[in-house]
C-alpha cells in the first residue's frame, strides 16, 4: 500500500497502468525488495517516498529460513517484541505464551547493529566516489548489502573502486551475516566470572 500511495501518480511507474494493473505491480514491487531480484518498474523513476520503504525492505530481507538476503524477518520481528516488552514494562521478551532468551536477543541485535554498520561504511566509502544523487547511491549500497539484485541503473556508471565496494557488500551480505548468526548461536557459553551488575543511564 505505501509503494502504491507513493507511485499511483507518477507517470514513469505507476501512473501509465490502470488501477487492478497498479495494484498487483505494487504488490510485486514490494516482494522482489527482499530479495528477488526482478522489478516490474523502472526502479530509478521511483519517489523518494518509494526508495524509503525500499530501504525498509531490502534491509530486513528475506524469511530465517529462506535464502534470501537481509537481516531476516525473524530477526527484526524478534527486536520488535523486545522494544514492545521493553514499553509495556515486561521484565521478561514474550510472544503468544513463550519467553525469548536472552541470548537471542543478543544474538539479534548484533546482526542488526552488524548489518546496519557495514551499510553505513559502504555508503561513507562509495559516495565521495560518485556525483550521483544521494538516494540512489544509498539504494545500491542497501541492495547490494541484501543480496536484492535491484538497482537505479547507475552502477555501471560507477568507478570500478565503487563497483568492488558494492561487490564486496554483496559478498558480505550473501556469506557474512549467515555465518555471523551460525558463530553466535556455537560461542555461547557461560563464563565462570560474573562481574557486578551496573544500570548505566541510557536515553
Amino acid at each position: 500500500m505505501l509503494i502504491w500511495i507513493a507511485e499511483w501518480h507518477n507517470p514513469k511507474t505507476l501512473g501509465a497502468l490502470d488501477l487492478p494493473h497498479q495494484l498487483l505491480a505494487s504488490v510485486f514491487t514490494s516482494v522482489a525488495a527482499r530479495s528477488v531480484g526482478f522489478n516490474a518498474i523502472d526502479t530509478g523513476a521511483m519517489t523518494d517516498d518509494s526508495f524509503v520503504v525500499h530501504y525498509l525492505l531490502m534491509f530486513i530481507g528475506a524469511g530465517s529460513a529462506g535464502t534470501g538476503g537481509g537481516v531476516k524477518v525473524t530477526t527484526f520481528f524478534v527486536l520488535l517484541v523486545a522494544v514492545w516488552s521493553e514499553i509495556r514494562g515486561n521484565a521478561d521478551t514474550e510472544f503468544r505464551g513463550r519467553r525469548i532468551t536472552p541470548a537471542v536477543l543478543r544474538q539479534a541485535l548484533t546482526i542488526l547493529v552488524l548489518s546496519a554498520g557495514v551499510i553505513v561504511v559502504g555508503l561513507l566509502v562509495v559516495m565521495p566516489m560518485t556525483e550521483e544523487r544521494y538516494e540512489k547511491v544509498l539504494f545500491e549500497v542497501v541492495s547490494a548489502a541484501g543480496n536484492v539484485g535491484l538497482s537505479t541503473g547507475i552502477t555501471a556508471s560507477l568507478p570500478p573502486a565503487a563497483q568492488m565496494v558494492l561487490l564486496l557488500l554483496m559478498f558480505s551480505g550473501r556469506v557474512g551475516v549467515i555465518t555471523l548468526a551460525v558463530a553466535l548461536a556455537a560461542r555461547s557459553h557461560r563464563s565462570r566470572i560474573r562481574y557486578p551488575e551496573e544500570k548505566p543511564l541510557v536515553g
